[in-house]
């Protein structure tokens, strides 16, 4: 859980929407959601296999702590001993990171449990208050090495016995020196680095606290409170009242907050043009993607391809618009389902069945893993009294993946199981393969293998398909993965270029200019078969990633190089499944776009993201045949 790692708390949750939703117990034939001691083990995650007891988390939390606060007597003498005194930071880092990851990890999955009881999150805490400690002892680290002569520090990682290990994190962090600042001068950017939070931290407070939603009347005349969460359901919702409705209700409340959120947008983009700026960068953009050595050509990728190809996106909308027997398409209409579930009341061990056959392709060692998984109890299945909602994958270095699910019987949740195993395997492979110090991919690459298993589960499902009606549901859903992964994000990532270019060639950030901006980029998005209603042009008020600049198009190159590697698997090419168990194998031990570029996915060129919309207008044509779109309309 080094400072040069991502580590313990970040989560690698579901992406699709379904899989964060609160579900009901499906095993219980009452409905009635059982407390967790009436579950079957078989059916809960074994966490004894990283701690016996909660007492034996105790001794080991009282065992590491002097351990981290020791790191930090290290500080002003890295550069002691011809590279000895580094390589002994590196080697004590690691080993009080590994058990402290292990500490915030059991305490957290603990609590979730039975997010009722208080000793877990009381272990949580201490837990998360440990790793503040960790990250005070260790603040040294990165000034102190770039303060070292290069020269020095590569001589030693020659010379020095084991330290070559760490070659490519030294790299990595010394690539960062051309744009540290002297100490006096970093001082200040930290200092002023509160300041800089101010945006995002008051428009979380203004749209999580401050701002209420009115009340709108569901299908059967109930009042239902507005909430962002709740927008997704009823915009689900067969009443197209409803939906309309919550529409009107959602972004009308935020219309009346358009110039103070406004005016948090702008000072965020301020303030990662300040940075850029000051740390000697190009722009905000290069500044964002140096961390990942990426170069701009996969920036250009991402927003180009959705505008190349944003025909197939207008034919996706005159297909919703036919099937939904509506004359005129708006926003409230593009989550409605196109097709009911076919399936429900899958029992879990048929969703297994089903997920085993589906990743079939990837290998018998693949398969193995998998199977070991589920017999070895990674997965607590069913929802419980007091149990945390939705969908993850988490676990430590030295331990085996956890995937946390709340089973209901659907497809849906076969999906969710599919990904959330992706995530897990991908993490199984890594760590089995790689050193410590690489044993974790980055945000990058998080989703690929997650996204990659659900691209086979549906390729599966589509061969083995049975009714018109499961194809419906199946080939909605996946419309629904392209529009909202691929096309939504690429129109954000194209948003967010366009605001940052503005600011930094002297314009303003005003609301007007904003949803003029919103507009243009959803007509292009959708086309002329969905009217642009007025109140969609202040969407882009209700979108916090943007202030975490130049991040969702991550979201686009993930899907994109999931199914580059799904199609090629299911198409039999040559080496695709040696290929791609290689990328899951690697984990953060070279740049991420070089792992995937050995695996055959260059995001640097057009073919992935090209192979990518070819698969989905084949499968748009199949829909459009589906559901007797005419030839005319395409």
């Amino acid at each position: 859980m080094t400072h040069f790692k991502r580590y313990a708390p970040f989560i690698l949750a579901a992406a699709h929407m379904m899989s964060l939703l609160p579900s009901a117990f499906a095993a219980s034939p009452t409905g009635a959601v059982p407390e967790r001691s009436e579950i079957p083990e078989s059916f809960r995650w074994d966490l004894e296999a990283i701690y016996s007891s909660m007492d034996a988390w105790e001794a080991s939390f009282e065992a590491i702590a002097p351990r981290v606060d020791a790191l930090g007597e290290y500080a002003g003498h890295l550069g002691e001993g011809e590279g000895a005194k580094l390589l002994a930071f590196l080697k004590e880092d690691e080993a009080v990171s590994l058990e402290l990851e292990k500490l915030y990890v059991y305490a957290n999955m603990k609590s979730h449990e039975d997010m009722r009881v208080t000793r877990p999150m009381e272990l949580a805490s201490r837990a998360e208050t440990l790793m503040v400690r960790y990250s005070t002892a260790t603040a040294f680290f990165a000034p102190e090495l770039m303060a070292l002569p290069e020269d020095s520090v590569r001589r030693w990682i020659k010379e020095t016995p084991g330290l070559k290990l760490y070659d490519f994190l030294l790299t990595k962090s010394l690539r960062e020196r051309e744009h540290t600042l002297s100490r006096d001068e970093e001082t200040l950017l930290a200092k002023v680095g509160e300041l800089s939070a101010v945006p995002e931290n008051a428009y979380s407070l203004l749209t999580n606290a401050d701002m209420k939603f009115p009340t709108i009347k569901d299908e059967k005349g109930n009042d239902v409170e507005l909430t962002e969460e709740r927008w997704y359901l009823l915009s689900r919702s067969p009443s197209r009242d409803v939906r309309k409705a919550a529409f009107l209700g959602l972004l009308g409340t935020y219309e009346k907050f358009r110039n103070a959120i406004g005016a948090l947008y702008s000072g965020s983009v301020k303030s990662d043009i300040f940075y850029s700026l000051t740390r000697r960068y190009k722009d905000s953009l290069d500044e964002a993607l140096f961390g990942d050595n990426v170069p701009r050509t996969v920036y250009e990728n991402v927003v180009g391809t959705a505008n190349r190809f944003a025909p197939l996106m207008h034919r996706l909308v005159a297909l919703r618009k036919k099937a939904l027997g509506l004359d005129t398409l708006r926003y409230y209409d593009l989550n409605v389902p196109l097709s009911e579930e076919p399936l429900t009341n899958i029992p879990y061990e048929k969703a297994c069945e089903m997920a085993i056959e589906a990743l079939a392709p990837l290998g018998e060692d693949y398969v193995a893993n998998f199977k070991r998984g589920l017999s070895e109890r990674w997965i607590d299945v069913y929802e419980n009294q007091g149990k945390r909602s939705g969908a993850y994958s988490w676990g430590s270095y030295a331990t085996h993946p956890y995937v946390l699910m709340n089973y209901n019987g659907t497809l849906n949740d076969v999906f969710t199981l599919v990904h959330e195993m992706g995530h897990s395997l991908h993490s199984h492979y890594s760590h089995t393969n790689q050193p410590q110090v690489y044993g974790d991919y980055t945000i990058l690459l998080a989703e690929v293998a997650s996204t990659t298993n659900e691209a086979l589960l549906l390729g599966y499902l589509l061969k083995n398909v049975r009714t018109d009606a499961e194809r419906k549901w199946l080939l909605d859903y996946y419309y629904t993965m392209v529009r909202t992964t691929f096309f939504r994000q690429a129109m954000f990532a194209d948003f967010e270029l366009r605001t940052h270019e503005r600011v930094e060639q002297g314009g303003a950030l005003t609301p007007e200019w904003m949803g003029n901006l919103w507009k243009e980029l959803n007509a292009s998005c959708y086309g002329p078969e969905m009217a642009i209603d007025p109140e969609l042009c202040v969407e882009w008020a209700r979108i916090p990633h943007f202030y975490t600049a130049f991040y969702v198009y991550k979201y686009v190159t993930g899907f994109t190089a999931a199914n580059a590697f799904a199609s090629a698997i299911l198409n039999g090419e040559e080496g695709a499944v040696d290929r791609y168990l290689t990328f899951l194998k690697s984990g953060g031990s070279d740049w991420s776009l070089d792992i995937l570029r050995r695996a055959g996915v260059d995001l640097a060129s057009a073919e992935p993201f090209e192979r990518t919309m070819k698969l989905f207008e084949e499968r748009l044509t199949e829909g459009e045949q589906l559901w007797g779109v005419s030839a005319a309309k395409k």
